[in-house]
């Protein structure tokens, strides 16, 4: 496969790379850093960031990083542990030289600095063509169409994901190596002066800039500040590729950026480069009429909306510079598929999760997908179904060797092969692994999964959604998405309001909101909450059989449950002196001992020990050693209200009083909280050594800031089944309550109140979100379907509805049918099918 030959292609050398080899003792003088340690020099091979993610100790570096909310340092001796020997460092307080007799250490001012330096100096070994892209939308997808439509001329490196951030933008461009001839890298930026540094980890010999929008603006004056940062990415690049008719974005771009930049663009103007002459768009599909140098050729896209017509004229304005001919992008182009940009988490037959990632495959990628299978939390064994790793430009020999290195260090338990390729080096993994010469021979012969994690991926041409189809769980079409992403960003949101000693504790009850217990549960296991809550035990039994180890308090416990709870190390909530009673009777009847979590009651009266009930606490405790108290809390009955502040903060002093009563006798310091997600929002001063997060940590902020910075973690969709076009007189559902005043469309939808859509929702009183247009519920909620109005509406059967989400927040349903957005969430039917992505 040969590189396309291009008008500048000289200024790449005749030799693509120098030396790509660090050993590191070279780190010191890359980075500016002090050697501390240095027992046996080795190469720099993986850099590594995230002590969660496993990977094959040999050759990788550790660069502790310091953040808001977490400090890397605190995990290099757990990483010594596991193997690895080399470090990159801020400071030495806490790491033990004797323990540490083995290790590579390098201190510097600035890990993320250094890591930058390091692939600095990666990609300075490179003498081939490199895309930068930025812009405020349509980086990644971009990068991603580019990618699929260059691999027929190039060897393509790019960023995994969206892996565009000021450590996101070095781990991709490490990942170059010796068989590219052509990289494409996004940057994202949200505030000024950081370009600069990720220009000079990129260098890009080509720039793209997307377009201008509102992400980030919190970050920058204005808009055109945000441009000309943006910008700083392309400062010495040869071309930049945008769109001239974006007039603020290429005026600002032709004043920033130094004359010797040429400027490539797409634009409506019978003078551009790249001419869009018309456009003309059917049902799912656009007609692109292009005029380039002296003629015109046209091509047809799967799409209609503006923002993928305005990204695909990116990258048909790239191919068209690079020198590909208009014919051959005319018929690559027409190719072009819908991108999933997400990796899913979906239930799988069996008793299986199946993670779906089916329309890509190559290292990095793979790398990614694994780590979020690992990230999961969830204690099964790991199938990863593959495919043949096309085009990655090794030996395959070498290339499947490092597949099996990569598959042992993530602990995968077994794999399925599809393709000649992997199957004629099936001996590299192992005995239980099974190998399929085609998609359709794995699909005759179905080998069987039961009780396992499945990832599913594979590279575009073996058509892996028939795999997924085959073993995702047949459930109906309405669906709720939750987005682990929107999950982190929370949980972060809330760390980043508390003092730095102050834990978190994680409620997960009733079903985790709505949303799947033991999926959540293990994504927070993984980003390390510190705690728990359920209501019931049976709710903390089944996250304890799904592999979640954090310790985790039963709200509700029972009698007749402490058999399975205590031994499970489930620690119970002790409200009254009835069910201590019962506890400490099954403790002296087995032996064992038992950690549990005192409520006192401050003023919710609802559960929890009264003031006056505190010296007989107290005496209780004292005769039983065998019960540890592992906290005490209370419950604020207003913190969302803040016309109660007075009543909160008398709340609070009891609480203090009260929990101080009891430490002083038990001496030792139990953890103490009071504060929920609003409370956390209202009387931040009052946190003690722990909060819960709930409703907010879904996405439901008590006041106007925290609905501004979170993030909607549930998107409730389903489809139109069916349109009827109506007459004015007639009627609509039961008891004929939808009156049809006007000739109108009126679409049927895959949701009632079985599914957790409330009654209350029908006849006007509810609405939903249908291709960019607000849609009235017409008629009666029925138990399986929903009627709504459509008129002037442009919607087809088969098509999307949001039932909330983004476009449609939980808190406006709530509010139509006079309830909270806790009975919403909390009421949705285990029959909807839940989908858990990222990326």
């Amino acid at each position: 496969m040969g590189q396309i030959q291009r008008s500048d292609s000289t200024l790449f050398g005749s030799f693509p790379y120098l030396c790509l080899m660090l050993l590191f003792n070279q780190l010191p003088a890359l980075t500016g850093g002090t050697l501390l340690a240095l027992y046996q020099d080795a190469p720099v091979e993986n850099l590594l960031i995230d002590s969660r993610k496993p990977v094959a100790p040999a050759g990788t570096v550790f660069f502790a990083i310091r953040g808001e909310r977490h400090n890397g340092h605190r995990f290099v001796g757990e990483l010594y542990d596991q193997g690895i020997r080399q470090f990159v460092i801020e400071y030495e307080a806490g790491i033990d030289q004797n323990h540490f007799s083995e290790a590579n250490v390098l201190r510097v001012e600035n890990t993320v600095a250094a890591l930058q330096a390091v692939a600095a100096h990666h990609r300075q070994q490179f003498r081939i063509p490199v895309i930068g892209i930025t812009g405020s939308n349509g980086k990644t997808i971009v990068k991603e169409w580019l990618a699929a439509l260059l691999e027929e001329s190039f060897r393509v490196a790019r960023s995994p994901k969206s892996y565009n951030s000021q450590v996101g933008v070095p781990l991709s461009v490490w990942e170059m190596n010796e068989t590219h001839t052509l990289a494409l890298f996004e940057a994202g930026i949200s505030r000024p002066g950081e370009m600069v540094q990720l220009e000079r980890v990129i260098r890009p010999t080509i720039g793209i800039f997307t377009n201008i929008g509102p992400a980030h603006d919190e970050g920058f004056t204005d808009r055109t500040q945000k441009i000309r940062e943006k910008a700083q990415l392309c400062h010495a690049c040869q071309t930049v590729i945008c769109c001239l008719d974006h007039h603020v974005v290429y005026q600002t771009l032709r004043e920033v950026l130094p004359e010797t930049v040429a400027f490539f663009g797409w634009s409506g103007a019978a003078d551009a480069p790249v001419r869009l002459k018309q456009v003309q768009k059917k049902a799912r599909e656009s007609r692109l009429d292009i005029g380039f140098g002296s003629g015109d050729f046209s091509l047809t896209v799967p799409f209609t909306d503006e923002a993928s017509l305005e990204n695909v004229m990116h990258a048909i304005t790239l191919m068209l510079h690079l020198g590909i001919a208009p014919e051959t992008v005319s018929q690559r182009v027409g190719l072009l598929q819908p991108l999933s940009m997400r990796l899913e988490w979906k239930e799988g037959m069996n008793g299986c999760y199946l993670i779906d990632d089916s329309y890509s495959n190559d290292l990095a990628g793979l790398s990614i997908a694994l780590d979020f299978l690992n990230g999961q939390g969830i204690r099964k064994p790991k199938t990863l179904v593959l495919s043949d790793v096309l085009q990655s430009g090794l030996p395959e020999a070498e290339l499947y060797g490092r597949i099996a290195r990569l598959l042992r260090s993530k602990g995968i338990s077994r794999l399925v092969g599809v393709g000649e390729e992997i199957s004629r080096h099936g001996h590299l993994f192992g005995s239980d692994a099974l190998f399929f010469p085609s998609t359709e021979s794995l699909l005759a012969a179905m080998p069987a999964f039961r009780d396992e994690l499945v990832l599913v991926k594979g590279a575009r041409a073996f058509r892996f959604e028939r795999i997924a189809g085959r073993l995702q769980r047949k459930t109906h079409g309405t669906v709720l998405e939750i987005n682990l992403d929107a999950l982190a960003h929370n949980l972060n949101y809330f760390r980043r309001k508390l003092k730095p000693q102050t834990k978190v504790m994680a409620m997960v009850k009733a079903f985790g909101y709505g949303s799947g217990g033991a999926e959540i549960a293990g994504v927070l296991q993984f980003h390390r909450v510190d705690y728990l809550a359920v209501a019931y035990a049976d709710e903390g039994m089944a996250l304890r059989e799904k592999g979640i180890t954090l310790p985790i308090m039963v709200m509700n416990p029972s009698a007749d449950a402490f058999g399975q709870m205590i031994p499970a190390g489930l620690e119970p909530e002790i409200y009254c002196f009835r069910i201590l009673e019962e506890l400490l009777s099954y403790l002296h009847r087995t032996g064992q001992t038992a950690s549990v979590h005192l409520k006192l009651e401050t003023g919710m009266n609802r559960l929890g020990f009264a003031e006056d009930e505190i010296p007989q606490l107290l005496s209780v405790l004292r005769q039983n050693p065998q019960l540890r108290v592992a906290a005490l809390f209370s419950h604020l009955a207003a913190s969302d209200d803040l016309q109660y502040r007075a009543f909160t903060l008398e709340q609070v002093r009891r609480f203090e009083k009260m929990s101080g009563q009891i430490i002083r006798v038990l001496r030792y310091q139990p953890i103490r909280h009071i504060l929920n997600s609003a409370g956390v929002a209202h009387y931040p001063e009052s946190q003690f050594d722990m909060i819960r997060l709930g409703i907010g940590l879904y996405g439901v902020g008590a006041n106007a800031a925290d609905a501004a910075g979170l993030q909607p973690v549930g998107t409730l969709k389903t489809t139109i089944s069916q349109i009827k076009h109506l007459k004015a007189g007639q009627t609509v559902g039961y008891g004929r309550r939808g009156q049809i005043t006007r000739d109108s469309a009126i679409a049927t939808i895959a949701v009632g109140y079985a599914d957790g859509f409330d009654r209350r929702l029908g006849n006007g009183n509810g609405r939903v979100w249908i291709n960019g247009h607000f849609a009235p519920t017409i008629g009666s909620v029925c138990m399986d379907m929903t009627m709504v109005d459509i008129t002037g509406v442009p919607a087809g059967e088969g098509d999307e509805v949001m039932i909330f989400g983004s476009e449609l927040p939980v808190t406006e349903l709530a509010k139509s049918c006079g309830t909270i957005p806790y009975e919403i969430m909390t009421g949705l039917g285990e029959r909807i099918k839940r989908v858990f992505y990222s990326g």
